[in-house]
């Protein structure tokens, strides 16, 4: 689990983020970012729609998402809102290649600015 100060948690902030946020896609998944400021830790938030699959399989993939967001947590600059929606091609993904997907979506999305 991310720590709350490092999650998007409202139906507001989401909407926020996907309405005004840049727009990066992949084959399997759509990465949205939007600047909050210098100051403010980077978030992220997860949508997982019915469309990805079961209950089982969508718990899943907002796991690795989760650590993934870990991951980026560490090595990007903070000021960031960034919202994962995984499209339903990532369920048959790899673990190398959806956290390949993901990083290289964020990344085209925050350097887009």
């Amino acid at each position: 689990m991310l720590a709350k100060a490092n999650r998007v948690i409202t139906g507001a902030e989401f909407r926020s983020v996907v309405r005004t946020g840049r727009r990066a896609t992949s084959p399997i998944a759509v990465v949205y970012s939007t600047r909050t400021g210098d100051s403010s830790p980077t978030r992220f938030g997860f949508i997982v729609a019915k469309s990805v699959g079961g209950s089982v399989v969508r718990n899943r993939m907002r796991r690795r998402l989760r650590s993934i967001g870990r991951e980026l947590l560490e090595s990007r600059a903070t000021g960031h809102d960034i919202v994962v929606r995984p499209l339903p091609a990532s369920t048959e993904a790899s673990w190398v290649t959806l956290h390949t997907e993901i990083i290289n979506a964020v990344t085209r999305s925050v350097e887009r600015r």
